[in-house]
């Protein structure tokens, strides 16, 4: 009898305790999203890298629930623009804090994805506001707006390995600190990154190209469109060739002999596919400047070919508003680590300074 009045009291205080959090559905309107959502009747997957969640709220603590679907992914929470912690979601849905002790009066939280694609997805329910947490209305949305399609390095891809290991866990790859996303915070542009480790625009280390994956809203499922009248960026950076700068010369890779058989594409085949490609994004967006970039990995050595193939293309296309810019090759074997990609974001800035208004 003592034990089961025991368990009556806790049973009461749990109900109590979920009584005192209000929970912000996924689906609330006071949420901001960044990145490419497809949604669930109960959640919001979150898969590109850089993908993100925000709401503004008075009070001093905030958290989220999560549910991943592998354990791979990596999130930073950021609170009012200050990386705060770094979280590790599970596959149990769960209740994660972002944040607790923050001095009474307005906040902001952004739940930000480190990881790519490959890593699973997340599943987002929503944030939770203990009792006396207001939730705020959003910020007025940024004007600006820039989207990226890349492989690994505008992923992130071991970007915070500092042994230098190049490793490709999750735990080493931080999106947030990649040229593209230090390059939308700069312009405070809303900022979407559709891109993947290891993909080209001829051939992948995959049996799957850019092309066949740049109007997806999952990424994953061939039969989710995204629909592009949803988000109109003002700049597209395009950062694509490195993973086919080595595999045209890899004849015994799987990926060569699906794509090309037994013989390698010539120049001709090589810029007709890029221009096809930055043609196809033209298309989506009649009025946007289009950044042919390539870099800062070995495909802009001294001497490599693969600049003069995008430039070509691009004159080819004649087209005013579609530009060029090539990160000088980083001079050493690996990906791009934080440094690095500080230094492309640098060039990048400058650039569309000097050439872009917007």
């Amino acid at each position: 009898m003592h034990n089961y009045g025991l368990l009556i009291i806790s049973l009461f205080l749990v109900l109590i305790g979920n009584a005192q959090t209000k929970t912000v559905m996924f689906n609330d309107p006071n949420i901001t999203y960044e990145g490419r959502i497809n949604y669930r009747a109960d959640a919001a997957e979150l898969s590109w890298p850089g993908t993100s969640a925000t709401i503004n709220f008075e009070g001093t603590s905030v958290s989220a629930i999560l549910q991943d679907l592998d354990t791979a992914n990596y999130y930073n929470v950021i609170i009012d623009n200050r990386v705060v912690s770094k979280i590790n979601t599970e596959k149990e849905k769960k209740s994660y804090v972002l944040a607790s002790g923050l001095a009474d009066g307005k906040h902001q939280v952004q739940l930000f994805k480190r990881t790519e694609w490959d890593k699973g997805k997340t599943l987002f329910y929503g944030f939770q506001l203990p009792d006396g947490v207001k939730l705020l209305p959003p910020s007025a949305p940024k004007k600006r707006k820039i989207e990226f399609y890349g492989n690994s390095i505008t992923c992130g891809y071991a970007n915070e390995d500092s042994e230098g290991k190049d490793r490709w866990f999750g735990y080493f790859q931080n999106n947030y600190l990649t040229y593209a996303a230090i390059t939308a915070r700069h312009f405070d542009a809303q900022y979407y990154n559709n891109s993947k480790s290891g993909i080209g625009i001829l051939v992948s280390w995959f049996p799957f190209v850019m092309p066949d994956i740049y109007d997806r809203t999952d990424p994953t499922d061939s039969t989710s469109k995204w629909d592009f009248s949803k988000y109109t960026p003002d700049i597209v950076v395009i950062n694509l060739f490195q993973n086919d700068s080595w595999l045209v010369n890899m004849p015994n890779h799987d990926s060569f002999k699906h794509y090309f058989g037994t013989k390698a594409p010539d120049e001709a085949t090589i810029i007709a596919a890029y221009k096809s490609f930055v043609s196809s994004i033209r298309s989506k967006y009649p009025n946007a400047s289009i950044i042919c970039a390539l870099g800062s990995m070995d495909a802009t050595r001294e001497g490599s070919v693969w600049p003069g193939y995008v430039q070509k293309a691009v004159d080819q296309l004649n087209d005013k508003k579609i530009y060029t810019h090539f990160f000088p090759f980083k001079g050493a074997n690996g990906h791009p680590l934080v440094s690095e990609q500080q230094t492309m974001a640098t060039s990048l800035i400058d650039f569309i300074e000097k050439n872009i208004q917007w």
